[in-house]
């Protein structure tokens, strides 16, 4: 297989690599595990008769929440006739049958947060059909599984995210797919299973593209449908929490349908990591992105120096493997096959039986699904018993919590005979029937 971007996208950052691709995958396991808090800074101290000014950096913050989904850019990305949506989906695996309409796509470009509240900018795609009514138009959140490179972004780059959000959007609907921090064209380095900024970015998105739409001749409606892919899975289960807890009054939860999310790190995707449910070359690759995007997220960090964690010669480039630049595929070669060849033996031990930051982390991913979906809201996971990346088991323990809220999530199982990526291609289609178009 060759390694284009067509096959680096999804799911990890390598759909067409069976190998790469569960690996790249999993990461999605690795999902949200960033659960970091906007570090407190002090104000300036009172005195007799003055109240406390905030200082400069609180002041930026207070700013950067406000301004929060503001949209700075739209850029044209070119328009498909029904044929050509036909033939990239095609191209891409997908299956077309839903295919309605030509489509106009955009990269968008608007203000959000980092994890730290700072401000910052991100960018994502926006989909929208043509010749058709477009006034009144479902928009559909599509969440992008795993990417290391920056270059394979849905807005920057062809290929299966961008594809199954045409697709989407052809069906006559707005698709939004935003690209995430440190990702596309946003600055400095994507905060990885970060689920509080991964939520965050998407749900400022979405507020670009209810800005953005009326300048293209469109609008979108209130009710407001979430899926995505692996990492994608889980962005999409953190973001529909925030949706329904009301974060955008514009917005109203309808629809929820991830696939192959990781929903139970510490009590499926880690161990699974060690008896042998998760491919151990995806471990590798996760685990390392994990670590080392968590180390520079946490308030205490996991680790003083790479050697801590990882074997030579690995700890004196990992870090920078992870910097936006380096697709997975390319990743994937300058790593070992196995996890006890990448990490030391304190850490071998430690990630079988976490404890303190480490712990403290994958619990809060952990918690995506412990919420109470409002009445109406229709939830799908979708998942497969022959996914490698992210075993069933984290959708089961998803639905159960879920369940223990009063909602009735349903499960469907691609089979066992499908790993990650091909439960991906096989829920499209139902996903794509499913979700609400313009009538």
């Amino acid at each position: 297989m060759t390694r284009t971007h067509r096959n680096s996208s999804l799911a990890g950052g390598n759909l067409g690599n069976r190998r790469v691709s569960r690996g790249l995958a999993a990461g999605a396991a690795l999902l949200l595990a960033a659960l970091t808090t906007a570090p407190a800074v002090a104000a300036q101290p009172a005195t007799a008769g003055h109240a406390a000014e905030p200082t400069p950096a609180v002041a930026a913050t207070a700013r950067a929440e406000q301004e929060r989904g503001t949209l700075l850019s739209i850029a044209p990305l070119g328009k498909q006739n029904r044929a050509e949506v036909i033939a990239q989906a095609k191209e891409s695996g997908l299956e077309s049958g839903t295919a309605r309409h030509g489509v106009a796509s955009y990269r968008l470009t608007y203000r959000t947060i980092t994890p730290q509240g700072r401000p910052t900018t991100a960018s994502g795609l926006l989909a929208l059909p043509v010749g058709t009514d477009r006034h009144h138009l479902p928009p559909v959140v599509h969440a992008h599984g795993t990417l290391a490179y920056r270059g394979y972004a849905p807005s920057v780059a062809e290929g299966p995210d961008r594809a199954v959000s045409v697709l989407y959007a052809s069906a006559g609907r707005a698709a939004v797919a935003p690209d995430y921090l440190g990702l596309g064209t946003s600055p400095g380095r994507h905060p990885y299973m970060d689920a509080r900024s991964s939520a965050s970015a998407s749900l400022d998105m979405l507020r670009a593209a209810r800005s953005a739409a009326p300048k293209l001749g469109a609008g979108l409606d209130r009710k407001v449908s979430i899926t995505g892919f692996s990492q994608g899975g889980q962005v999409a289960m953190a973001l529909a929490r925030e949706l329904d807890a009301g974060a955008d009054p514009r917005s109203r939860l309808g629809m929820l349908a991830p696939v192959g999310g990781p929903f139970d790190l510490d009590g499926s995707e880690l161990p699974g990591m060690f008896d042998g449910r998760v491919d151990p070359q995806s471990a590798v690759f996760y685990i390392s992105f994990f670590l080392t995007s968590q180390n520079r997220l946490h308030l205490h960090p996991l680790y003083n120096h790479p050697g801590e964690v990882f074997r030579a010669p690995y700890a004196d480039y990992i870090e920078d493997l992870f910097d936006g630049s380096h697709p997975a595929e390319d990743i994937a070669g300058k790593l070992p096959g196995r996890l006890e060849d990448l990490l030391t033996d304190t850490w071998y031990k430690k990630l079988q039986h976490p404890s303190g930051a480490l712990l403290e982390a994958l619990r809060a991913n952990d918690r995506t699904c412990d919420w109470t979906p409002g009445r109406g809201v229709r939830i799908t996971l979708y998942t497969a018993t022959g996914d490698r990346d992210v075993p069933i088991a984290d959708s089961q323990s998803c639905a159960r919590e879920l369940a223990q809220h009063g909602a009735t999530p349903k499960i469907v199982d691609q089979g066992a005979d499908a790993d990650h990526s091909t439960s991906f291609f096989r829920s499209v289609p139902y996903i794509a029937r499913s979700l609400p178009v313009a009538r």
